[in-house]
C-alpha cells in the first residue's frame, strides 16, 4: 500500500543511523535548489563521499511537485478502521498472501528461524506496500528525495534519506534517473527507505546483492531484519480478537494502558475464537470505533506496528490483516455508534486543542492525540470513555 504516508519512526532511525555534521554554509532546506544542492554536495563530500559521485547522483535531480500534493493529501487515514481495513483487505489480497506464503514457504521459513518474524507478518506488510511487488510506485526515487530535504515541513527527516540514496547510487545500488518508488522516497516491494536498505539489507536468493525491487527473498530476508531489530519478539502474539462486557471499565482500554491478559481476564473479556495466551503477558485493550465495534487485546508485538508506520488506522489495519494470513476469522463489526464527519472532527479537534490537549494538526484525522483527548473530555462528562468520538460529545463539548 505505497505513497499514503511517509514513516516517520523509520525517519527518524534513519537520521539517527546517518547524521553526519553539515557544513555551516549549507542550505538546511528551501531557497534556490542550485544553492541547496550543492550544500548537499558538501555534506555528502564532508561525510567521505568523493566529489564525482556526489555530483553524479544529484546531476538530473528537480523538485517533483506530485510529491508535495502526495504528502499533503493523505485523506484517506479519515476512514474509519471498518470502512479502511475492508478496502485494504480485499479477498484478492488474502488469496494473493496465501499463495505467496506457500511460494516462498523456504524463504518464510528461513525468516522464522534465523530472525523469528512469521511469514504472516512479513506478508501483510508486502502486500499492504506493494500488492506483493506488483505495484511499488513510479516516483523517481531521487526527485522525491531531494524535493522533500529541500521542503522545509521536514528537511530534518529527509535529507539523511537523500544522502543514503547518495551512497546507493555510488555504490551501484540505485540509479538517479531510473530508480523509482514511492512519494516518500521508499524502494522495493516492501518500501523501504534508503537508510534502512543500507542497514538491514539482505541478499536473499544468494546474487550478491540486495534488489529489493525485483527479488521477493531479498524483500521477504530484508524486512524481516527490520523487524527484528525493532524490537519483535519471536514466538509471541501480536493481535487477537475479543468479546468485551458491556460493563468493563472503558478508561483501561487503549493503547499505553497495558494489563495481563489474567486482568483483562477477570473483567470478562474473552477470545473471540480460541484461547488467549499466557496470564502474565500484557496486553493493551484497542476499540478502533469505541466500544460497540470490533475489539482487540494486542500484545507487545503490536509496538512493532507503530515503529513501521505512525497511523493507527494503518497498523491496526496491517496487525489485523497478518492474524487473517495466519488463519484468524474475520473480526465482528459489531454495531458502532456513528462518528464525526471530516468538519465536525476538524470542529472537535479545534475545541479540543483549546482546552489544551496536544492534538496535532487540526486535519480531520483520529489519531492517538485526538483519541486521548477524547478519553479524557469522556471522563470528566461521565461518559462511556471508549476513546470514540460521537456526535454526542461533540454536543456536549461545544
Amino acid at each position: 500500500m505505497k505513497n499514503l504516508i511517509s514513516r516517520t519512526a523509520l525517519f527518524i532511525l534513519g537520521a539517527a543511523a546517518l547524521a553526519v555534521s553539515s557544513p555551516a554554509n549549507a542550505a538546511a532546506c528551501g531557497g534556490d535548489l542550485g544553492q541547496f544542492l550543492a550544500g548537499v554536495r558538501s555534506e555528502a563530500v564532508a561525510g567521505g563521499m568523493p566529489e564525482a559521485a556526489a555530483r553524479s547522483a544529484l546531476s538530473s535531480a528537480r523538485i517533483d511537485p506530485k510529491v508535495l500534493r502526495s504528502d499533503q493529501a493523505q485523506g484517506i487515514f479519515k476512514m474509519t478502521f471498518i470502512e479502511f481495513s475492508k478496502r485494504i483487505i480485499s479477498a484478492n489480497r488474502l488469496k494473493q498472501g496465501d499463495v505467496n506464503l506457500k511460494k516462498y514457504a523456504s524463504v518464510f521459513a528461513r525468516a522464522r528461524n534465523e530472525y523469528g518474524v512469521p511469514g504472516a507478518v512479513i506478508a501483510a506488510f508486502w502486500g499492504l506496500e506493494t500488492d506483493f511487488g506488483a505495484v511499488q510506485g513510479d516516483f523517481n526515487t531521487m526527485n522525491a528525495l531531494v524535493t522533500l530535504a529541500h521542503d522545509c515541513r521536514r528537511p530534518e527527516l529527509f535529507r539523511p534519506q537523500l544522502l543514503a540514496a547518495m551512497k546507493m547510487a555510488q555504490h551501484g545500488d540505485l540509479d538517479p534517473a531510473r530508480t523509482t518508488g514511492a512519494w516518500a522516497g521508499e524502494i522495493g516491494q516492501v518500501q523501504m527507505l534508503p537508510v534502512d536498505i543500507i542497514r538491514f539489507g539482505v541478499d536473499g536468493d544468494g546474487d550478491g546483492h540486495v534488489k529489493l525491487k525485483t527479488s521477493a527473498p531479498d524483500a521477504i530476508l530484508t524486512a524481516a531484519n527490520f523487524i527484528r531489530y525493532l524490537g519483535w519478539q519471536a514466538g509471541q502474539p501480536w493481535m487477537q480478537e475479543v468479546e468485551v462486557p458491556d460493563n468493563l471499565a472503558w478508561e483501561q482500554s487503549g493503547l499505553g494502558k497495558p494489563l495481563s491478559v489474567s486482568q483483562w481476564a477477570s473483567q470478562g473479556v474473552r477470545a473471540r475464537h480460541g484461547a488467549l495466551p499466557s496470564g502474565a503477558l500484557q496486553a493493551e485493550l484497542v476499540l478502533p470505533q469505541g466500544r460497540k465495534g470490533p475489539a482487540f487485546l494486542t500484545y507487545p508485538n503490536f509496538a512493532i506496528y507503530l515503529e513501521w508506520n505512525k497511523s493507527f488506522i494503518y497498523t491496526t489495519s496491517a496487525a489485523y490483516f497478518a492474524t487473517r494470513l495466519a488463519g484468524a476469522g474475520r473480526y465482528d463489526d459489531g454495531n458502532p455508534e456513528p462518528g464525526l464527519s471530516d468538519a465536525q472532527m476538524k470542529r472537535l479537534q479545534s475545541i479540543l486543542a483549546n482546552k489544551g490537549y496536544d492534538v496535532g494538526e487540526i486535519d480531520g484525522i483520529l489519531g492517538s492525540g485526538t483519541r486521548g483527548a477524547v478519553q479524557q473530555e469522556q471522563i470528566r462528562l461521565g461518559l462511556p470513555a471508549d476513546a470514540w468520538p460521537t456526535p454526542q460529545l461533540l454536543s456536549r463539548l461545544q
